[in-house]
């Protein structure tokens, strides 16, 4: 059968961390499925491991709609609208962000309830015989790969987290394992649960029907990334995490079926016709041109006024803000800004919108139904990323090699020839920001952005970095506001109050 990542498992359970005590409510509905009777057949499981698939898809987790906690935290995006929903969105933007935040919440709470799910699937997968034993163990690699990219998005965005592995049923299960735990031993789950998955039979590469489903290279690279993290982050142990952001990363390229990048356009990164067969793309989150429920709604989100760049579908508004900061940024006859964003001249709009996601054909439909897979891991980042890592290990001639690929593939000149010019000098006067600029442009709008600002810079480097912006290119949320309190976001208000000991607030909120 095909493994569509459409199909959801139906159980209400899956979603819950707890249980209510109350009697009157302890009732059984004849029509649920208790999960402990759900796993009877492979394809239970099956049907169980799409289900935590089908999380990544909100907009309050991974989806393609999740700008609001990166992008829109970052130099890059940012509504110029304090107004609306009560002016909550634009806290973040504007680093004036509550723990009573709504978003915020709803993001903690859809993070853990696709937790919640994987550790449905990894308590119960045992219940049930397999004909063959390999077939189970990657069942289990997939579970643990979206268990550990979310605890991933967890530990970046608000530092010690809970960690749960197994499956909560009951409301006092949930209180024991609600406490903060270090970071460091957040990652370490978290590359737990990534080791593991390369123990299995999964493919190096996802093809056919099952593009979309975690492979190895996919595994390889957040390794990478997460080590990678943890030596930018952390405190202890940084020559040898970066030793093994080397390693893995290594090993995800390695795993390449092309040759040099520039085999392959940049425009077909993001080509509806091409996201089962570019062989740039390493995971994604699949999308279904034409289909009410699991199209893509990107391309229309961002359409501007008078504009039919992106879709079919006419748009009343701006679409997706971009700031003027990311356009002066872009070097110029940067093929990526043509491509990505481009200036709408309507009269109630006059702004730079976004146009790096496109589907305009008649199968998306004047509904805007666009086929466009969400993107969350590339060679690209791969490459910038080993150019990080060794010139954070000091081999700055071979991060530069790196650095090329990216640049030599976008059009530009190669690094040594560009800092000849005095513009990209006083810009970018050292490896470290020429190697940030470069994921700035080349991963604009797919959520990279803040991630690689807390990652090159600490809390104290950050303020000065955004503060040092003007603030004319940043639009109405203020830079002013930023201090060293906004490297993490505030534990949401009810996760606190429930236990302000274990679930002690971040400093500054």
């Amino acid at each position: 059968m095909k493994k569509h990542i459409y199909k959801v498992l139906a159980l209400s359970t899956i979603l819950s961390l707890g249980a209510c005590k109350k009697d009157f409510l302890n009732q059984s509905n004849p029509n649920a499925i208790a999960v402990e009777n759900y796993f009877k057949t492979e394809n239970d499981v099956l049907l169980a491991v799409n289900g935590v698939y089908q999380s990544l898809r909100s907009s309050n987790t991974l989806g393609e709609n999740s700008g609001l906690f990166t992008d829109e935290r970052s130099d890059d995006a940012g509504r110029n609208d304090n107004q609306s929903n009560a002016g909550e969105p634009f806290q973040f933007n504007d680093f004036s962000l509550l723990p009573s935040n709504s978003y915020l919440k709803s993001h903690w709470l859809a993070l853990y309830e696709a937790i919640g799910r994987t550790n449905v699937v990894l308590t119960n997968i045992d219940k049930v015989s397999f004909a063959n034993a390999a077939t189970k163990e990657n069942y289990k690699a997939e579970a643990k790969f979206i268990r550990a990219i979310m605890y991933f998005e967890l530990v970046r965005k608000w530092g010690p987290v809970p960690v749960v592995t197994k499956q909560l049923s009951t409301a006092d299960e949930v209180k024991e394992n609600t406490f903060r735990v270090p970071e460091a031993d957040v990652y370490n789950q978290i590359v737990t649960d990534l080791k593991e998955g390369l123990n299995s039979t999964l493919p190096n590469f996802q093809t056919g029907a099952n593009v979309g489903r975690t492979s190895k290279a996919a595994i390889n690279a957040y390794l990478g990334k997460v080590y990678l993290t943890m030596a930018a982050t952390l405190s202890a142990n940084k020559t040898e995490n970066l030793s093994n952001a080397n390693t893995y990363l290594m090993a995800a390229y390695n795993m390449k079926t092309f040759g040099n990048l520039t085999e392959i356009p940049y425009v077909d990164v993001f080509d509806v016709t091409k996201k089962t067969t570019c062989k740039e793309l390493i995971f994604q989150i699949s999308n279904k041109q034409g289909d009410i429920s699991f199209s893509s709604s990107i391309a229309a989100n961002n359409q501007a006024k008078g504009e039919t760049i992106n879709s079919l579908k006419p748009s009343t508004g701006i679409g997706g803000n971009v700031k003027l900061d990311l356009i002066n940024e872009y070097e110029a006859s940067d093929l990526r800004k043509d491509f990505s964003v481009k200036f709408a001249n309507d009269q109630i709009v006059k702004d730079w919108f976004i146009t790096k996601f496109r589907d305009a054909s008649q199968g998306a439909t004047n509904a805007g139904y666009g086929g466009n897979d969400w993107i969350l891991m590339r060679y690209a980042d791969v490459i910038l990323m080993l150019a990080e890592v060794n010139m954070l290990q000091g081999n700055d001639a071979v991060a530069i090699q790196y650095l090329d690929m990216v640049r030599t593939r976008a059009g530009m000149s190669v690094y040594a020839v560009a800092k000849t010019d005095a513009t990209y000098t006083a810009k970018f006067p050292t490896l470290k920001l020429a190697i940030l600029h470069e994921r700035r442009v080349e991963f604009a709008f797919e959520h990279q952005r803040w991630f690689d600002l807390i990652r090159n810079f600490t809390a104290a480097e950050l303020v000065t970095y955004l503060k040092a912006k003007p603030q004319s290119a940043y639009g109405i949320a203020k830079l002013a506001n930023v201090t060293t309190k906004d490297r993490y976001f505030p534990i949401p208000f009810d996760e606190v109050k429930l236990d302000p000991v274990k679930m002690y607030q971040n400093p500054g909120y």
